[in-house]
């Protein structure tokens, strides 16, 4: 009986934050705005920088884990190269071009600021990649003015952004991470890791084809394979999570119940990134937004030059039947893996907490001007 007392508060803490954002999110929603802004106005009012209930921000974060690497790990099995060559074959240059143009000007900017070259390239990715969570919703929302090829280039961008950026990020790891493994242990880990992946991809098939006729089951076996290759890609070969599973869910997308088991983890996916989206605001300090505000401006400023107008350009350079406009708009902003690389480069020591908290404010200030600006676009 002690040990329910005990954990009934962390329970309530969940329970009142799920329903906080709810309700943030639906208010959100009535004036016009995108429920993630709720989500993340309800991180700030639970924060422990705000007066009032003040949210175990250790146990949202352990929750919000789990939510990124299922977010990745359902964005690796959505991706079809195959399907994007056949239907918008300009993505697969103008994407990586897109984000190499933007981490070469990027970095240079931040290495002027005195922000070592590892913090520097982290941050210059952040900058080039977008939000999937953000552009899925747009192209859901009722009020869009996007048509419909517009809508899968975004989608299409977006996924390919995910996939240049992971492997961008394990590169820059590799290379410039502050681990004490030799470059050659690090590469080796990678790939180790991506055999086990492809291993791993080769039983699941089966495995869930035996369940196929309970659904309980197939859940349980879909979820659970995503994240022990997720942990393990963190525990054995020092490979952050968010990458881990996205590599996960690379490995499976070409079965046969790739989309049996996306469909699967999308309600389990979209609950725990609310809380992501949560904990992102709870970490956002109101008396340091004045400070952090320059850097945070900075951010944007090159999130326009850097990726809003070079996507402009590709489209029509690519001479892709689409809103160019709206593409341009639709992908300027900064979301979950950029936050995952903004993190990353605090918790290593290579960017201040001033800075951290700028990288915080451009994600809230970019997902909200992006989603407003896609849905006032004259029709």
């Amino acid at each position: 009986m002690a040990s329910i007392v005990e954990t009934a508060p962390l329970v309530l803490n969940i329970g009142v934050v799920l329903g906080a954002a709810a309700t943030m999110g639906f208010a959100a929603r009535k004036v016009g705005l995108p429920s993630v802004i709720g989500f993340l106005a309800t991180g700030l009012l639970v924060s422990p920088f705000t007066p009032g209930f003040v949210a175990d921000n250790n146990q949202l974060a352990l929750l919000a884990d789990i939510g990124i690497v299922l977010l990745l790990f359902e964005v690796g099995i959505e991706l079809d190269l195959r399907k994007i060559g056949r239907e918008q074959r300009a993505l697969l240059w103008g994407v990586p071009a897109q984000m190499g143009f933007g981490v070469l000007v990027a970095t240079p900017v931040f290495l002027l600021l005195d922000i070592p070259i590892y913090g520097a390239l982290l941050l210059a990715l952040s900058i080039a990649m977008s939000s999937s969570v953000v552009i899925v919703n747009i192209t859901r929302s009722p009020r869009r003015r996007t048509d419909i090829s517009t809508e899968e280039a975004l989608l299409g961008w977006s996924l390919i952004q995910d996939l240049v950026g992971v492997a961008s990020a394990a590169v820059i790891l590799t290379l410039f991470g502050t681990t004490d493994k030799s470059l050659i242990l690090s590469i080796g880990g990678l790939f180790a890791f991506g055999a086990i992946a492809i291993v791993a991809s080769k039983f699941l098939p089966r495995v869930l084809r035996a369940v196929r006729w309970d659904r309980d089951l197939f859940l349980i076996y879909s979820v659970s394979f995503g994240l022990v290759l997720a942990a393990l890609g963190t525990v054995v070969f020092d490979i952050p999570m968010a990458l881990a599973g996205f590599v996960a869910g690379l490995a499976i997308n070409q079965s046969r119940d790739t989309e049996d088991v996306r469909k699967a983890i999308l309600p389990f996916r979209d609950l725990f990134a609310v809380l992501f989206f949560v904990v992102v605001g709870t970490l956002i300090q109101p008396a340091e937004v004045f400070e952090a505000a320059p850097f945070a401006a900075l951010f944007i400023f090159l999130m326009v030059i850097l990726k809003t107008f070079p996507t402009m350009l590709l489209a029509r350079w690519g001479k892709m039947s689409v809103k160019r406009s709206l593409l341009g708009v639709g992908v300027s902003q900064i979301g979950e893996f950029s936050f995952v690389l903004g993190s990353l480069a605090f918790s290593q020591e290579v960017i201040s907490r001033s800075q951290y908290t700028g990288v915080l404010l451009a994600v809230v200030i970019s997902i909200t001007g992006s989603t407003i600006l896609v849905r006032r676009a004259p029709k």
